[in-house]
C-alpha cells in the first residue's frame, strides 16, 4: 500500500530551510554576484538532496519487514528491548545526511503505544546512542499478532525527532509517519524468531528494502 503523504519529491518539513535558503541565495546574488552567492546556494542544494522524499514501491507481504528508514545496517543482535520488556532481535538503520530522512512504517498494523524519551545527541553510528540519544519509540502490532518496537534516535546533529501518531493508530507497510532532521537512526526490535535477510554494512532503502519475514 502506497503512504497517503500528499507531496512525493519534496519532505514538508523542509519547505522553511529550502524557502530560507533560497531567498538568501538570490538576495546575496543580487546584492554581491555570484562569487559571494556561492556558499547559500550550496546550502540551498544541500536542504533540498536532504529534504527529498521520492515515492516508493511497497514489496512483500504482511509479514515482511520493511526498512523505516534508508542508510546503512549498523546492527543485528539479541538484546533486551527496553520499552516492552523481552527477548527481541535487533536491527539498527543508520542515516548519514545524504540519507531521504522520512521514517516510514515497517509493518502493517497498528501504534499501541507511543514513549519518547530526551536525552544526549552522541554519534548514532554509536551503540549506546539506542539507550543514551533523544529518542521516540512506537510499540507497533501487526495484523499477524506480532509486537514490534521502532525507534526514531536523534544523531549528532540532529536536534528535532518528529512523529505524526499516536496509540490507536493503524499504519501500513511504508506509510510515512515521521522524520529526523539531519543525521540519526532508527532501531527495529523484533520477535527472536525473526528471519533476517540483511547483513551488516548493507544499504537500504525506506519502505523498498525487506530487512526480514516475521514467523
Amino acid at each position: 500500500m502506497a503512504s497517503s503523504y500528499p507531496h512525493p519529491l519534496i519532505a514538508r518539513e523542509g519547505w522553511p530551510f529550502i524557502g530560507a535558503t533560497l531567498l538568501l541565495a538570490l538576495l546575496v546574488n543580487w546584492q554581491a554576484g555570484w562569487a559571494w552567492a556561492v556558499l547559500p546556494w550550496l546550502a540551498f542544494i544541500f536542504c533540498v538532496q536532504f529534504f527529498r522524499d521520492p515515492p516508493r514501491s511497497i514489496p512483500g507481504n504482511a509479514r515482511s519487514v520493511l526498512s523505516p528508514a534508508d542508510g546503512r545496517i549498523v546492527a543485528i543482535e539479541p538484546v533486551r528491548d527496553p520499552w516492552l520488556d523481552r527477548e527481541a532481535l535487533k536491527v539498527s538503520v543508520f542515516m548519514n545526511v545524504f540519507n531521504v530522512h522520512s521514517n516510514r512504517s515497517p509493518v502493517d498494523g497498528e501504534v499501541r503505544q507511543r514513549w519518547y524519551h530526551p536525552g544526549k545527541f552522541v554519534n548514532a553510528d554509536l551503540d549506546k546512542a539506542s539507550t543514551e540519544n533523544e529518542r521516540n519509540a512506537l510499540w507497533l502490532h501487526t495484523v499477524g499478532g506480532h509486537d514490534v518496537t521502532c525507534v526514531q534516535v536523534a544523531g549528532l546533529i540532529a536536534r528535532r525527532i518528529l512523529c505524526y501518531v499516536d496509540a490507536g493508530t493503524p499504519l501500513a507497510r511504508g506509510q510515512r509517519y515521521g522524520f529526523i532532521r539531519f543525521g540519526s537512526r532508527v532501531d527495529l526490535y523484533l520477535p527472536l524468531d525473526t528471519r533476517v535477510k540483511v547483513a551488516i554494512g548493507d544499504k537500504v532503502r525506506a519502505s523498498a528494502t525487506v530487512l526480514a519475514e516475521l514467523a
